[in-house]
C-alpha cells in the first residue's frame, strides 16, 4: 500500500459549468489540486497563462507531444490540448488527489494509461439550458455556438463511460455531489487502512 493520491477526469460538454464546479470543489477541499492543460488556443478575456491554462502555439504543443510529454491529448474543433504527465505523476505521488477536466477522448486515454482513475461526467439539466448558458458568456458569436452545441450532445453520449454521473442543475447540489464523489474515494479501505494503521493496531492487539 502507498499513500498515492486518487486521479479524477471529469468531463462534460462546453457550457455544463465543469469549470465553475471543479473550481469551487478545489477551493474548498484540502488536498486537491487541478491539473493545468496545456492548449493551442487563445486565451479569453480573463483567463491568466499559467492558471487557466498553459498557452503555447502549435509548434511548441507538437515538440511535446513528440517528447512524449503528455499523458493524454486530444484535439477539440481547431485547437489541441494535452495533460503533462510529470505534472501529475509528480502531485500522485506527494499524496494530493488531482482532477483532470478533459473531453472524453483524453479520459479514454487515461483510462487505458490510469486505469485506477476514476470518471465523474457532468450533464447540463436540459439542451435548452444548455444553450442558454453558452449564449450568456457573451464571447463566442452564432456559429461557434452552434457548432458547439451540435459538438455536445457527441460529447454527452459519452456519459455511460465514466464512474459517477453529476446532473448540474442546482449548482450547490451538484458541488455537494462532487464533493461526495471525493470523499467516497478517499474512504475506501486502502486509504483508509494506510491512513489510520496506529489506530488500527492498537484496536486489534
Amino acid at each position: 500500500m502507498n499513500n498515492r493520491g486518487t486521479l479524477f477526469t471529469v468531463s462534460a460538454p462546453s457550457g455544463a459549468g465543469k469549470t465553475s464546479l471543479v473550481r469551487a470543489l478545489v477551493d474548498s477541499t484540502d488536498g486537491l489540486r487541478v491539473s493545468v492543460s496545456h492548449t493551442t488556443r487563445a486565451k479569453r478575456p480573463g483567463e491568466v497563462d499559467g492558471v487557466n491554462y498553459n498557452f503555447v502555439d502549435h509548434a511548441e504543443f507538437t515538440a511535446m507531444l513528440e517528447q512524449g510529454a503528455f499523458l493524454e491529448h486530444a484535439q477539440v474543433f481547431a485547437n489541441l490540448y494535452g495533460t503533462s504527465q510529470r505534472w501529475v505523476e509528480d502531485a500522485l505521488a506527494q499524496g494530493d488527489d488531482v482532477i483532470l477536466e478533459i473531453d472524453w477522448q483524453g479520459a479514454a486515454q487515461v483510462r487505458r494509461l490510469l486505469p485506477e482513475s476514476v470518471g465523474v461526467f457532468i450533464l447540463p439539466p436540459s439542451r435548452e439550458c444548455l444553450h442558454q448558458r453558452l449564449t450568456g458568456r457573451g464571447q463566442d458569436g452564432a456559429e461557434v455556438i452552434q457548432a458547439r452545441m451540435a459538438e455536445a450532445r457527441n460529447e454527452m453520449s459519452h456519459y455511460i463511460e465514466a464512474g459517477y454521473l453529476i446532473v448540474n442543475d442546482d449548482f450547490d447540489t451538484a458541488l455537494d455531489e462532487f464533493r461526495a464523489v471525493i470523499i467516497a474515494q478517499r474512504l475506501k479501505l486502502e486509504k483508509q487502512q494506510l491512513r489510520h494503521q496506529a489506530l488500527l493496531k492498537s484496536l486489534l492487539s
